[in-house]
Parts: C-alpha cells; structure tokens; sequence
C-alpha cells in the first residue's frame, strides 16, 4: 500500500494534484459510514434508547481519534502529497527572522497528528453547546422521539456541504489576506464575550426562516411519519397490523391535497441547519487557530460532527446537569481568540499607533492540554459542585 502511494506520488510533480484525490477518498468513506448508518442501522425509525446512542457515541469517537493515526501516517509517508507543500503557520524564529506568518512546506506526521487531534477536541467541545439549541427545537415542535434521528441525520448532510464550503472559502481568504486571521481571533472573543453576558432568545416561533415558510408554504399542524412534506389534510390515524406493530392508516378518500405542504418535522430540519450554520462561523475560525491546512481543518471538523447526533442522544437529558460546561466552552473560544490575535496582530501594530512586534505562536501541545485540561476540569467541578434543584 505503501508502496503503491509513494509512485503515484512521484508520478506528478504538484502534490496538489494527489491531494484531491485524499478529500475524495474522505468524502467517499463519510458517504459510506452514512449509507451505513441511515440503510442498515436506522432503515426503521425508532427511538434511539441510551444504551444504543452510547455504543454510537463510543463508535464515532473511535473512529475521530483513529484517524488521527491516519494523519500520521500520511503525513509521515506523505501519501497522496499530504504534508508537501502544506499551509502552515511559521515558526516565531521564522517569523522574527522576516518570514511571513503563513508559508509553505512539509509538515511531519506527528505535527500534522496533533493538529488534528487539537481541532478534533475544539470541535467536539463546542458542539455540546449546539445540543443545547437542539434540543430546544426538537422540545418546540413536540418532535417525537422516534423521529429526531431522521432529523438529525439530514441536518449532518447539510452541515458537511455547508461547513466544506466555509473551510475552503476561509483557507483561501486567510493564504491571500493573513490580516483576515485578527478578524477570526476578534470574532471568537466577542462571540465568547456575548455567550457569557447576553442570554439568547429561547422562542423558536420567532425565527426567521420558521415565519417565511409559514408565510409562503402550506404548513400542517400534524405529523405524516417521518416525512417532511405531505399531501395530507386530515391527521394520520394508526392501526396495528397482524404482527402487533403500530401502522398508520390509509388516508381517507379524497383528503389529500393536490399540492404538497410542509410537515413540523422539516421545519425542525430547517431551525438544525441554521444553528449549525451558526455554531459553525463560531467553530471554524477556532480550528484555523491551530492550522492552516485545509485538510486537517476538514477532516477534523467532519468528524466531530458525525457523531454529534448519538451525541446529542446520550446528553440531551443530561447536559442541563454539566453547570460548568457552558463557562468552559466560553474560556475554550476566548482562548483560540487570543491565540489567533497574538499570532496575527503584532506586525500590524504599527497601523494604530503602536510598535510593530514579532507575532506570538502558542504550542500546538500546549493548546491540546489547555483545551483538554479546561473540559475535563469543567467535568469535574460539574460532579463535585452540582447545581441546586
């Protein structure tokens, strides 16, 4: 195998020619853990019981931090171009020296490693605070359990397109214009600024999409199954068939419409994909604090957001008892903010007045223990000090 990779790449002389082929082989192994996943496991809808989302939950997050031996290793062999002529952040001797902040270059297996394990970890971390919302959608629109995985699983999909396009368009902006990173680095101490003091509107009625699709669509106050849209006028009635299992009955004739409308179960759809739109202009930016190379970026935040959904299973009852969580997910943001602005703003002192400096590059170890060290401190002092009922 090894081997095989090592000609194909000494077969081209621009490694990024190699490297689509690594995304493609990515995107194809997600395609198939989701085919997987919705066509073999959750072919019926069900309710997801807590012993199932945990055995899921222990799946993905096997999968997320194996692939971080992937990394590695392709890193290390430089399989399909990975780790050749790379993006990546320049040393503080580099840079006093007059390199620019960004360059390109080889990075090793074991750096690349940990870069992804630091993104990985940031990622899962602040996906518990989209929990939160999730769960407040699904408890709106009264979604039944049975359903929420189906929800869930088509909010993924619209997440991975959504969240591909924002690392490619935010890689390039950063490899052309580097100031744009004291932009990310702003927005993330504001963004942990706002979490800490403003409280966010609970009321999901108010939303923007859920009120034009109300506007403009025909919307039914009732569920069809798991569909989104549905020509039924009338609620659906159930049954139970000759094997004791609860099915639902035919439609009565001539109840149907003759066009379709939207059931509550897509609009829960629509409200998961906007705040994962939300909480990624939040998360992205973070990772972009460790590195520049798109792949790791990618790859990293994909996975943390393939198991957000077992995830969400195993946490949704309990995450309200994590009282210090929040205050952690807060110190997480406000630390990859100032990570990014001490690495991106000192060259550009000089623009408001002030002595130009040499930017400031924390440790990709040292961020992994911080971010790590904050979770699990934040765990603890949740059991320790629990919250009063």
């Amino acid at each position: 195998m090894n081997e095989i990779l090592l000609l194909a790449t000494a077969a081209t002389s621009n490694p990024a020619d190699l490297k689509i082929w690594a995304y493609v082989a990515f995107i194809g192994l997600v395609i198939v853990f989701l085919a997987l996943d919705l066509g073999v496991f959750h072919r019926e809808a069900h309710e997801v019981k807590m012993k199932e989302a945990v055995t899921w939950s222990a799946i993905w997050l096997t999968c997320g931090i194996a692939f971080s031996g992937f990394v590695y290793v392709a890193y290390e062999n430089h399989w399909l171009g990975l780790g050749l002529d790379t993006a990546k952040y320049s040393t503080s001797e580099a840079i006093k020296a007059g390199a620019p902040l960004i360059v390109s270059g080889e990075v090793q297996g074991f750096e690349a490693a940990k870069q992804y394990l630091v993104g990985y970890v940031i990622e899962k971390s602040l996906a518990m605070d989209n929990i939160f919302v999730i769960a407040l959608i699904f408890s709106f629109f009264a979604v039944p359990a049975k359903y929420q995985h189906r929800v869930l699983f088509w909010g993924i999909i619209g997440a991975l397109l959504m969240r591909g396009g924002m690392i490619f368009l935010g890689a390039g902006l950063i490899l052309k214009y580097q100031w744009i990173l004291i932009v990310f680095g702003g927005f993330l101490i504001l963004t942990a600024l706002k979490m800490a003091l403003i409280k966010g509107n609970d009321d999901v009625s108010q939303n923007i999409a859920v009120r034009l699709c109300k506007k403009f669509f025909r919307v039914t106050e009732f569920y069809d199954g798991q569909k989104f849209f549905t020509k039924r006028t009338l609620k659906p009635t159930y049954s139970k068939n000759e094997a004791g299992r609860e099915v639902m009955d035919p439609a009565p004739a001539a109840s149907l419409s003759a066009t379709w409308a939207i059931t509550p179960l897509f609009l829960a759809l629509i409200l998961v994909e906007i705040t994962d739109l939300v909480f990624a202009v939040d998360s992205i930016p973070a990772i972009f604090a460790i590195t520049p190379d798109p792949f790791i970026v990618f790859t990293s935040n994909i996975f943390a957001i393939l198991g957000l959904r077992a995830l969400y299973f195993c946490l949704a009852a309990l995450i309200q008892k994590f009282r210090f969580l929040k205050p952690a997910l807060i110190m997480i943001l406000a630390f990859v903010g100032v990570k990014l602005l001490l690495l991106s703003a000192p060259p550009y002192l000089d623009l408001i007045g002030m002595t130009k400096a040499d930017p400031i590059k924390i440790d990709t170890t040292a961020s992994l223990l911080v971010v790590v060290g904050t979770l699990l401190l934040a765990t603890v002092l949740s059991v320790v000090i629990p919250s009063r009922k």
